[in-house]
C-alpha cells in the first residue's frame, strides 16, 4: 500500500524555512502578534489559512476576502489544479503573491504567523485536520457536519475546548434573519408548548455526473494525490464519480443528503427548542439503501423519528413530500415553518416582522448578520460564535444516530450525557470508524 507522500513530521530545517517565509511579509502582521493575554489587538489583521479549495472552500475564502479584518495568506489542497486556482484568486484580489500554496495541511498549520484556518475538506478528513488545527492553537472555521462519525466529533470538541480555540461552523443559516426570527418565536413560547418538529431534508443522491465512464474505475488525474485524498478511509479504486463534489454519496467518505443537510435544518430545529447542548434519547430510523458495493451507496430516502425531552417528537425525513423542506415547529398554540427564503406561520403578523418586536423578546438569541464576520469578531473578543463546536456536535448527532438506526434496523436508546448507545454493542461499534494506516488522530482525543 502506498503511504502518504508527505512526511509525518516536519524537519527542523523545513520548519525554520516556513518561519523565515512568514517573516518575509512584514506588511502582514498577524493579530496574535499584537494582542495581550491571548487576545488579538483590534488593530491587528487576522491572518487566515485555507485547507480545502473545492466548491465550499473557495466560497468561504471569497467571503473572507471581502472582509478587511483579515487576510488570507495560505491555502492547502491535494489537488494541484484546485489549489492553484484558489491561490490565483487570492493573489489577484490582493494584487500580490502573498498567498502560499501547500500540499500538506500540517505544514500550513506549522506557520506561527497564521491566526485562523478555514477547513472545507470532505467529511472523512474533518477530524484529522480540525484536531491538528486546535493543537496548533489556530482558531477554526469548519464546515458541517462536524465530522463523519460521532467519535470523530467528540475528538474535535475535546481538542477545541482543551486548546481554548474559537470555532465557527459553516451552519450559516443562524446568520440569516428569517431563521433567527423563527427560532426566537419558538423560544419565546409564542406557539405554546412545542410538541412536534419536522425537519425536511433533500432526498436522492448525486446529480452532477453526466458520463457513464465517470462511474468506472480509472487512473487518477496527475494533479490529484489520490492516496492522500483517501487518507484515513478504506482504499478504493479511483472513480471520478465519487471524488470531487461526489464524495458525499459513498459512506467511505461522506454521509449522503442526511449528513450533508442535518447541520443546517436540524441545527435550526435545535436552536428553536433550546437543544444546542442536548439531544434525543430514542431514535428509530427507516431508510432505503442501494447495494453496499454501489459507487453511490448512501441512503436516498429516509424517515427518522426521534424522542426528545419535554415530550417533543422530531421527524427528520428526506424524499417524502409530506415533510416540507426546512424546519417546522408545531406547538399547542400555533406553528412556524422556515426555509431559505421562506417564512410561514399560523399568525400572519409574524410574517411582516424582520425581527421579533423587543417587547416579545424575553429570550434573546444572539444576532449575526454575516457568518464569516461573526467568526472574526469572536476571534478578537474570545467570545463564542453563533455556531460553536458543541452546538455543531449536537446538531449532527441526530443524523448520525438516525443513520446507525437505519443500518442496524432497530430503535436505539441514547444516553445524552454520557454520549453512548445503550445496550446495543453492534450499534455502538458504528459510533466510530477504523482508520487506514498510518493515519490516526493525534493523541487520545476521543472521549471515554
Amino acid at each position: 500500500m502506498q503511504q502518504p507522500s508527505q512526511s509525518t513530521k516536519l524537519s527542523r530545517r523545513h520548519f525554520l524555512g516556513l518561519t523565515t517565509a512568514a517573516l518575509a511579509f512584514p506588511s502582514i502582521i498577524p493579530a496574535s502578534a499584537l494582542g495581550r493575554d491571548g487576545k488579538p489587538a483590534p488593530s491587528g489583521r487576522i491572518t487566515v489559512g485555507a485547507v480545502g479549495s473545492g466548491t465550499m472552500g473557495t466560497g468561504n475564502v471569497i467571503s473572507f476576502l471581502d472582509l478587511k479584518e483579515c487576510q488570507v495568506v495560505a491555502a492547502c489542497d491535494v489537488d494541484r489544479k484546485h489549489l492553484n486556482a484558489l491561490v490565483g484568486k487570492v493573489n489577484k484580489r490582493y494584487d500580490d503573491k502573498g498567498c502560499k500554496a501547500y500540499h500538506d495541511y500540517r505544514e500550513l498549520m506549522a506557520r506561527p504567523d497564521i491566526d485562523a484556518v478555514m477547513l472545507a475538506t470532505p467529511d472523512h478528513w474533518h477530524a484529522l485536520v480540525a484536531v491538528e488545527a486546535a493543537r496548533r492553537k489556530k482558531d477554526i472555521y469548519g464546515e458541517k457536519p462536524l465530522a463523519r462519525t460521532i467519535a470523530e466529533q467528540q475528538a474535535i470538541v475535546k481538542a477545541v475546548e482543551a486548546n481554548h480555540r474559537i470555532w465557527q461552523t459553516g451552519s450559516w443559516q443562524r446568520s440569516v434573519a428569517n431563521f433567527h426570527k423563527a427560532a426566537e418565536i419558538v423560544r419565546n413560547g409564542l406557539i405554546g408548548k412545542v410538541t412536534r418538529v419536522e425537519v425536511g431534508l433533500p432526498g436522492g443522491q448525486g446529480g452532477r455526473v453526466q458520463k457513464p465512464e465517470d462511474m468506472l474505475p480509472s487512473t487518477p488525474p496527475p494533479e490529484l494525490d489520490y492516496d492522500t485524498w483517501i487518507g484515513p478511509s478504506k482504499m478504493y479504486d479511483y472513480i471520478k464519480g465519487r471524488v470531487h463534489r461526489e464524495w458525499r454519496w459513498n459512506y467511505n467518505t461522506g454521509g449522503g443528503q442526511l449528513m450533508d443537510w442535518v447541520g443546517h435544518h436540524c441545527d435550526i430545529a435545535h436552536w428553536g427548542c433550546d437543544f444546542d447542548n442536548s439531544g434525543p434519547f430514542e431514535i428509530d430510523g427507516k431508510g432505503e439503501f442501494p447495494p453496499v458495493d454501489a459507487v453511490w451507496n448512501t441512503c436516498p430516502k429516509y424517515w427518522i423519528v426521534l424522542k426528545y425531552p419535554r415530550d417533543i417528537t422530531m421527524i427528520i425525513a428526506g424524499g417524502y413530500d409530506e415533510i416540507r423542506s426546512g424546519t417546522k415547529w408545531i406547538g399547542t398554540e400555533g406553528w412556524v415553518h422556515v426555509n431559505r427564503g421562506v417564512f410561514q406561520a399560523s399568525n400572519e403578523e409574524w410574517r411582516d416582522y424582520r425581527q421579533l418586536p423587543e417587547e416579545l423578546r424575553k429570550v434573546k438569541l444572539p444576532i449575526s448578520t454575516n457568518h464569516h464576520a461573526n467568526f472574526l469578531e469572536c476571534i478578537k473578543s474570545r467570545q463564542p460564535t453563533i455556531t460553536p463546536v458543541e452546538t455543531a456536535h449536537h446538531s449532527a448527532i441526530p443524523g448520525h444516530l438516525g443513520l446507525i438506526s437505519m443500518l442496524v434496523g432497530r430503535k436505539l436508546k441514547w444516553d445524552v450525557q454520557k454520549e453512548v448507545i445503550l445496550d446495543d454493542p453492534e450499534a455502538s461499534k458504528l459510533l466510530g470508524r477504523p482508520y487506514r494506516a498510518p493515519w490516526k488522530l493525534a493523541g487520545d482525543m476521543a472521549r471515554a
